[in-house]
């Protein structure tokens, strides 16, 4: 996350993000807060119950064991 961005921005994210967690690498330090791990492949759609940073998955969804 860049230092300058809105938490109310929409955060897109691919398969090499995962496991995706909050909060991202670089974030500034408002954004900081524990570290959770967020499903997002389940609805496409994610936010993150600390800080209401939405991420959404793009591209092709990674295949593997289930």
């Amino acid at each position: 996350m860049a230092e300058n961005q809105d938490k109310n921005d929409i955060i897109e994210v691919t398969a090499k993000d995962l496991p995706l967690f909050c909060p991202r690498p670089g974030a500034p330090l408002w954004a900081r807060h524990p570290r959770v791990f967020l499903d997002v492949l389940t609805e496409g759609k994610v936010s993150c119950p600390y800080c209401s940073a939405t991420y959404v998955f793009t591209g092709e969804r990674p295949t593997g064991h289930h």
